[in-house]
Order: structure tokens, then sequence, then C-alpha cells
């Protein structure tokens, strides 16, 4: 008896993993197409800015998401872990400037 309900245990388990793994599949899709979303429209500020004469870099403004994304967290995820892919995020659109030429002359952050 008790491999019976052990087996069916084990078999529902598997399936409720399925099952999370494959949401967890689709919400990575979902992440991915936001965050290319987030890198294009990053992309296109900061083709405004150099438009407008404005430095690409703004110290500022990344605070002001950081701190932005910190008051939106409600975890589980640990504040220090969330600032930490955002300020990657950060960069890495910022590395994508830099490799579409978008800079401004006189601008010290490149």
């Amino acid at each position: 008896m008790s491999d019976e309900s052990g087996g069916s245990k084990a078999s529902a388990e598997t399936v409720e993993l399925d099952v999370l793994r494959s949401q967890i599949d689709a919400l990575d899709v979902q992440i991915v197409k936001l965050l290319n979303r987030r890198a294009q429209l990053g992309l296109q500020a900061g083709h405004t800015k150099v438009r407008s004469g404005r430095p690409v870099a703004d110290a500022d403004r990344e605070r002001e998401v950081l701190v932005r994304v910190a008051m939106a967290n409600d975890g589980p995820l640990p504040q220090d872990a969330l600032l930490a892919l955002y300020r990657e995020l950060i960069e890495t659109i910022k590395r994508l400037e830099e490799l579409q030429g978008i800079e401004s002359e006189g601008d010290p952050n490149g």
C-alpha cells in the first residue's frame, strides 16, 4: 500500500513540477521580450538625448530608475540582487548605445 501511495505521490509531484517548469519557461520568454523592449526604449532615449544636445549618460535618471525598482519590489527577490540586475541592465544598454554610436560630444561618460 505504501508503494502505491508513494508512487502516485511521486507521479503527482512530477506533474506539478512539469507544470511549474512550463510556466517558468513561458515567463522566461516574456521576460526576454520585455528586456529587449526595455533596451529598445533605452536606445531610443539615447538618440533623443543626442538630438537635443543632452549627454547620453544621466546618473540622476539611473538613480531614479533604481529607486523606482526598489520601491516596486515586493519580494521574494532580495533588494540587493534586484538592484544588481538592474545596474547590469543599465550598463548593458549603455554598451549598446556605444556600439551604435549613440554618444554626445563632450560627454565624459562616453
